[in-house]
C-alpha cells in the first residue's frame, strides 16, 4: 500500500513539475527572460581571429567580459585582440592554437586554466556554447564530412547538458547554435532558393541572436526560426514527404556552387 502511494505521489510531483516547467516556458516566450550581467566573466573564444568568432570577440569586449582568443593565425588573432581592446575591452589575451590537436589545445590550456569543465563544476557556474550547425540537424547531400561533424558536435554538447542537468549542476548552462549559412566565406558560392524561408545569414545579425540566447541562457537557438518548423515537421512526416520538402526548398543543391573560402593573397 506504501508503495501505491509513494508511486502515486512521485507521478503527482513529476505531472505538477512537468506543467510548471511548460508555463514557465510559454511565459519565457511571451516575455523575455532577464539578460544575465557577462562583466567580468572570463570568455574563451576559439577561431577568435576571424567570421563569428571575431564578432563574439567585440560583442563581449563591449560587454566587459575578459576574453581568451584562440586561434591557429597568430596574426588574425593578434588583430582580434587590437580590435577588442579597441572595443573596450581591458582584458584580453591571445594564444596560438590549432584546436584540431589535443596536444596544442592542453599546451594552450596550462598557459590559461586547464581544467575546463572540473573548474565550472568545482564552482558550479560557467556556460558552454557550441557552435553547431542546421547541418548538425539535418543531413545534407555533398556535406557528408561537415554534418558528422555538426552532429557530433550538437550531440556532445546535449550530452554535457544531460550530465550537468543529472548531477544538479545548476550554474552551467549550455547554448547549442545551429545556424543556415553564413556570410563568413566558408560557403562561399552557396545559394537558397528560398531566401525568405532559408536565408544566408548575415554575420552581425547571427552575432547579434547568439549573444541574446546565451544571455537569456536559452538551451537551442536555430537560424531561422523556419528550421524549428523543418525540426518538427522531421519528427513526425514520411522521409519521402521530408525529401519532397527538401526538394522543393532547393535543399539539394544548395552546394551546387560552392566554391570554398577564398584564401587572402
Amino acid at each position: 500500500m506504501s508503495s501505491n502511494l509513494e508511486s502515486v505521489k512521485d507521478m503527482l510531483v513529476f505531472l505538477g513539475k512537468s506543467l510548471f516547467s511548460i508555463l514557465e516556458a510559454l511565459f519565457f516566450q511571451l516575455i523575455p527572460k532577464p539578460k544575465k550581467n557577462v562583466a567580468g566573466e572570463i570568455v574563451l573564444i576559439t577561431g577568435a581571429g576571424s567570421g563569428l568568432g571575431r564578432l563574439l570577440a567585440l560583442q563581449f569586449a563591449r560587454l566587459g567580459s575578459v576574453l581568451v582568443l584562440w586561434d591557429v593565425n597568430k596574426e588574425a588573432n593578434e588583430e582580434t585582440l587590437q580590435v577588442a581592446r579597441e572595443a573596450g575591452a581591458t582584458r584580453v589575451h591571445a594564444y596560438t592554437c590549432d584546436c584540431s590537436r589535443r596536444e596544442d589545445v592542453y599546451r594552450v590550456a596550462d598557459q590559461t586554466y586547464k581544467a575546463f569543465l572540473p573548474a565550472m563544476v568545482a564552482n558550479n557556474h560557467g556556460h558552454l556554447v557550441c557552435i553547431s550547425s542546421s547541418a548538425g540537424l539535418i543531413g545534407v547531400n555533398g556535406l557528408a564530412d561537415y554534418c558528422a561533424t555538426k552532429f557530433a558536435a550538437l550531440g556532445f554538447a546535449e550530452s554535457m547538458f544531460v550530465e550537468t542537468f543529472a548531477e544538479k549542476q545548476t550554474g552551467i548552462k549550455t547554448t547549442i547554435v545551429c545556424p543556415f549559412f553564413i556570410k563568413t566565406g566558408m560557403f562561399e558560392g552557396c545559394t537558397t532558393k528560398c531566401p525568405t524561408l532559408l536565408p544566408i545569414l548575415d554575420p552581425e545579425y547571427a552575432v547579434r541572436k547568439i549573444i541574446e540566447a546565451i544571455l537569456q541562457e536559452k538551451l537551442y537557438l536555430y537560424m531561422p526560426k523556419f528550421l524549428y518548423f523543418m525540426m518538427f515537421l522531421k519528427s513526425f512526416l514520411p522521409i519521402e514527404t521530408g525529401m519532397l520538402i527538401a526538394d522543393y526548398l532547393g535543399v539539394f543543391h544548395v552546394m551546387d556552387g560552392f566554391t570554398g573560402q577564398k584564401k587572402k593573397a
